[in-house]
């Protein structure tokens, strides 16, 4: 029987019922020393016990998922990444808002212009004029935190700053 990457890295025989044998094996080494690394072989083999035997190849992806995003931003691992993200969708969510203002405004525009055509008499009603200024509105809800993408907007990430 060969031994697992767990037992080779810990130069240690492998027994029939290794707890990382069929999460670790022979063939990718570098799996669990990069898990071992971060977390510690004794610690990895208590958290997989603890869990059922259907949960514990999930958890050991995670683990190893979670070590290498630790070794490659030492401060926020695998948080880095996720607040990366939240940002990411903030500002599509503002670009979004922002082309539905311009796009209402033309419409709306549009709209009145035809009015205008069939209704010469009719004077247009003068509220903002440009599509900057509902952007601008917009953007002014957002920092208040009443716009739609308050739920991910800089209050979510700034406590990782």
């Amino acid at each position: 029987m060969t031994r697992c990457a767990a037992c080779k890295y810990l130069r240690r025989r492998c027994a029939s019922d290794c707890i990382f044998s069929p999460y670790f094996p022979p063939n990718n080494p570098q799996r669990f020393a990069c898990v071992h690394r971060i977390y510690g072989s004794s610690n990895i083999g208590k958290m997989l016990q603890q869990l059922p035997v259907h949960r514990r190849a999930e958890a050991a992806d995670c683990l190893y998922y979670e070590a290498q995003c630790r070794m490659k931003d030492p401060v926020y691992g695998c948080v880095g990444l996720i607040t990366l993200l939240h940002q990411e969708i903030h500002d599509a969510q503002s670009q979004l808002a922002k082309a539905q203002a311009e796009m209402a405004f033309l419409n709306a525009s549009s709209a009145q212009e035809h009015l205008q055509q069939q209704h010469p008499a009719i004077e247009p009603a003068k509220q903002g004029g440009e599509p900057q200024f509902y952007v601008q509105q917009i953007e002014a809800t957002q920092e208040n935190g009443d716009g739609p993408s308050s739920l991910y907007g800089p209050s979510t990430a700034t406590w990782f700053c």
